[in-house]
């Protein structure tokens, strides 16, 4: 098209013709703003306009220097994405301690929320149910489980690290800390205002029921109520239990042996595996229990990267287990966040909101990504770009054929460095 003081003056200036220059003079003034913005983001960073000397906690801004400089394509403010278990304070009782991310510390994971448990050999989590789903990974040592369903039958096994259990909203369970050193692990909870501190206790089920209901139901004396925990146990001590065989022995019939509350996630073969790391995905498709809440298992090796992406069907909740890494979120609105994380730390991304997570430290970066679904999804970048046929992708991208297919043309999970 010629420039619109070249066209031709014995030609009629159609809409069309001048819709279409004002378009390109649109879009170039567009391109300059845009050009002039980043130009002045990026002097800002230079020189002493980036100086602080004032006081400053050296010791957070060690952790999470992206938080306070960030990147100068981070806009806006699409909500915190970051919290730490570090931060939230711990309920410690005889045989253990407990504490929570949930909703009321990460205010836009409405979907999911987490608990932090270390059990010390032999002690309880109390038998309990609750109204949430419950999904878990052993971290350290080993623990014996049992979950109750209501035709009467009680599954029981012992896990270890990188094992999982799932137990469905409202059926009892417990959980045993075993030898040696007893047991931490994560809850994933399907709700996210969920709260440790209320669920729904054998201990209080029994205390708070008068005695009267209780000698009918059960032909108990009121001695015996007498003798009965007056108050929650929650978290206690206990002897260490026999062999994981006696107690399936002595269940007998009433064994569980069909349905399996437990899956050995660690050993699994891996889902994904790239030069750049691997990921194991567990949803309903290979542990048919866990009907509400799906996960991965991210390895990266440092500096590599998982690909930018997103999730179509729901938000992502994250626990980051080992190593260090830095994580950017696109939303809507140009919004972008940038943010650091270490062990223990907890990592949110809205629905549907663009992501991508780089190793920047020094060893292997693990961590979990946690979804309120049945089944786990993920749109690549990359994948949709190749995609495009050629004329759609220039249009979009403004930059020529040879450029676009140079990217990796299928989705790779986890690029190298």
């Amino acid at each position: 098209m010629k420039p619109i003081n070249e066209i031709d003056a014995q030609q009629p200036v159609s809409r069309r013709i001048f819709a279409g220059a004002a378009l390109a003079g649109a879009s170039l003034f567009g391109a300059n703003a845009m050009a002039q913005t980043r130009q002045e983001e990026i002097a800002g960073r230079k020189g002493k306009s980036t100086s602080d000397p004032g006081p400053e906690n050296k010791t957070l801004l060690g952790e999470n220097p992206s938080s306070n400089m960030p990147p100068f394509t981070d806009h806006g403010n699409p909500g915190p994405i970051w919290f730490s278990f570090d931060l939230a304070p711990k309920r410690v009782q005889g045989g253990g301690w407990t504490h929570q991310v949930t909703q009321r510390e990460l205010p836009p994971s409405k979907d999911l929320a987490g608990v932090n448990m270390r059990l010390t050999a032999g002690s309880f989590r109390e038998l309990h149910w609750h109204t949430a789903n419950e999904w878990a990974i052993m971290l350290t040592g080993k623990a014996r489980v049992s979950v109750m369903q209501p035709n009467g039958k009680m599954f029981i096994d012992d896990v270890g690290v990188g094992d999982l259990w799932y137990f469905p909203a409202g059926y009892p369970h417990s959980i045993q800390g075993l030898e040696d050193d007893g047991c931490e692990f994560l809850l994933v909870f399907d709700e996210g205002n969920f709260s440790e501190d209320d669920t729904f206790l054998l201990s209080e089920f029994l205390a708070h029921t008068s005695p009267e209901i209780l000698q009918k139901n059960t032909g108990w004396s009121r001695e015996v109520f007498d003798q009965l925990p007056p108050t929650e146990l929650y978290i206690f001590e206990a002897p260490l239990p026999g062999p994981l065989e006696d107690d399936k022995r002595f269940l007998g019939e009433h064994l569980e042996t069909d349905g399996k509350y437990t899956f050995k996630m660690a050993s699994m073969p891996p889902t994904q595996k790239t030069l750049g790391g691997e990921a194991r995905v567990v949803d309903s498709t290979n542990f048919p229990v866990a009907l509400n809440i799906a996960a991965a298992m991210v390895t990266i090796k440092p500096g590599g990267l998982r690909e930018m992406h997103w999730h179509p069907n729901v938000s992502e909740w994250q626990y980051w287990i080992k190593g260090k890494g830095r994580m950017t979120v696109v939303t809507t609105g140009a919004k972008a966040r940038t943010m650091d994380f270490n062990e223990n730390d907890v990592g949110f991304v809205p629905t549907m909101a663009g992501h991508s997570i780089e190793n920047t430290g020094t060893e292997d970066l693990v961590f979990l990504e946690m979804f309120k679904t049945s089944r786990y999804q993920d749109v690549s970048l990359n994948e949709w770009i190749a995609r495009m046929p050629n004329k759609m992708a220039e249009a979009h991208l403004r930059l020529p054929e040879s450029t676009i297919r140079s990217a990796p043309q299928n989705r790779i999970a986890i690029l190298p460095k």
